[in-house]
């Protein structure tokens, strides 16, 4: 059954997790199982749930938070029929985070929650699973990067790529040189499926089911927007909140983010010195506000860039058949995800020709992102993840100041080490107003 509100609702959130930090001297449950709590699921979320059911020796669900009744009861059902007792279920993450029996949480709420929710999460003594990005802005992803070696809880990136051994493997012999230095990586998206128009809002009636002020959290407060056009709850309710700069970070911030972490992981240069981005929301009539078409390219202090493409007009696949995809261009060849590492033949145009893998090419152990998760839980040790946090943060940088050149309309030149534009009035984009009550806390 639903879990009662309690008293601290009344208390500031910062005041209340604070209060409820704890070290972390983990303690199991039953036959050593990690106990689950997955916040926000009624879209990715909701494999969350489906993955970790399937893992029975490694996790267990205790409980679920989602600020939807509808949706909690659809995860109550879920997680009951798997296990044969159903979990606790909270509409407010603070209560969740006050329940001892919760070892970790996943989150998968809208993007401008992640943040807070991995925050409290870690302030609260529980190890974060969080999706992809794990920032709505850059102020955010650098605080939660402190909060992870703060409060000394494992957080691992939803981008899932880093978990595969293959391309462990093959950035591993891009860093060695196999293909001579890279000058330029290139990352791609061209999706287009549920890409189409989100149509228009008007203010209208909240759902019943649905708490407006919790699901905005860290937001300032707006109108709840109904959408008849769709025939969905609301305008932003649910997944189109991924095209409004106030909850989402558009295509480059959805899919996007995905590949911008691949393009991250073989460049290999950390963060960019000046970003470009141009496109617009071409052929829809909506009143969704991020790019369906975007250009961005990124320069390093050492002369080499980065580009990335966001399309969501048709399937423009790549030769290498894909919508969504990466290639690296090096002085002695290039690679292609997905297909290997090749040259070009010598004196010859236009013809390429496969580079074998060597013989002594690093292996990689295999283990999904979950299994990875999981071991780091145990074991204690952030190596242990595919990807750390401060790696996961570079790659939702690129994505973030990408869009803060595209909404300052021209080139920006950024300060790696202050993670700040040099043109001030830019740095508006680097953090925003919150709410009173779900600040993101300043932790570095």
């Amino acid at each position: 059954m639903e879990m009662t509100r309690r008293q601290f609702i009344g208390k500031t959130a910062t005041a209340v997790i604070v209060a409820g930090t704890m070290a972390h001297g983990k303690v199991f449950g039953a036959n050593n199982r990690i106990r689950m709590c997955t916040i926000g699921f009624n879209g990715q979320g909701r494999s969350h749930i489906g993955d970790i059911l399937k893992m029975k020796d490694d996790a267990e669900y205790v409980a679920l938070c989602d600020v939807d009744s509808e949706v909690r009861e659809r995860g109550s059902k879920m997680v009951a029929e798997a296990q044969g007792k159903a979990p606790k279920l909270y509409k407010d993450i603070r209560e969740a985070l006050e329940d001892k029996e919760i070892d970790a949480i996943t989150i998968a709420t809208p993007n401008h929650w992640h943040t807070l929710a991995a925050i409290w999460g870690c302030q609260a003594g529980k190890d974060v699973y969080v999706e992809k990005p794990l920032s709505h802005n850059v102020y955010e992803g650098r605080q939660l990067v402190a909060a992870a070696e703060k409060y000394k809880s494992i957080v691992q990136h939803g981008t899932q790529s880093r978990s595969n051994s293959t391309l462990i493997r093959d950035m591993k012999l891009i860093h060695d040189g196999f293909i001579g230095k890279i000058v330029e990586s290139r990352g791609y998206v061209y999706k287009n499926g549920n890409r189409g128009s989100i149509g228009h809002g008007r203010p209208g009636a909240v759902p019943e089911n649905l708490d407006w002020k919790l699901w905005q959290g860290p937001s300032r407060d707006h109108e709840f927007m109904v959408n008849a056009d769709r025939k969905k709850p609301g305008l932003h309710v649910h997944y189109d909140w991924h095209y409004f700069w106030e909850y989402g970070n558009g295509e480059i911030g959805n899919q996007g983010v995905h590949q911008m972490d691949i393009a991250c992981w073989g460049h290999n240069r950390g963060l960019p010195v000046r970003v470009h981005s141009a496109g617009g929301r071409f052929g829809l009539d909506d009143g969704g506000q991020t790019p369906n078409t975007q250009a961005t390219t990124f320069s390093y202090a050492d002369g080499s860039i980065m580009t990335f493409e966001v399309r969501n007009l048709g399937s423009f696949e790549e030769f290498d058949g894909s919508n969504c995809g990466n290639s690296f261009l090096g002085t002695k060849g290039f690679y292609v995800v997905g297909k290997g590492f090749f040259t070009y033949k010598e004196g010859k145009q236009n013809e390429r020709e496969a580079m074998p893998i060597p013989d002594n090419a690093p292996k990689a152990e295999k283990g999904s992102k979950w299994e990875r998760f999981f071991k780091a839980v145990r074991s204690r040790k952030p190596e242990d993840l595919p990807m750390s946090p401060l790696e996961a943060h570079h790659s939702c940088v690129h994505c973030q100041i990408g869009n803060a050149a595209f909404r300052a309309g021209r080139s920006l030149e950024f300060d790696p080490s202050t993670e700040r534009f040099k043109d001030k009035s830019a740095n508006k984009y680097i953090t925003r107003e919150y709410r009173k009550g779900f600040e993101v806390p300043k932790l570095a």
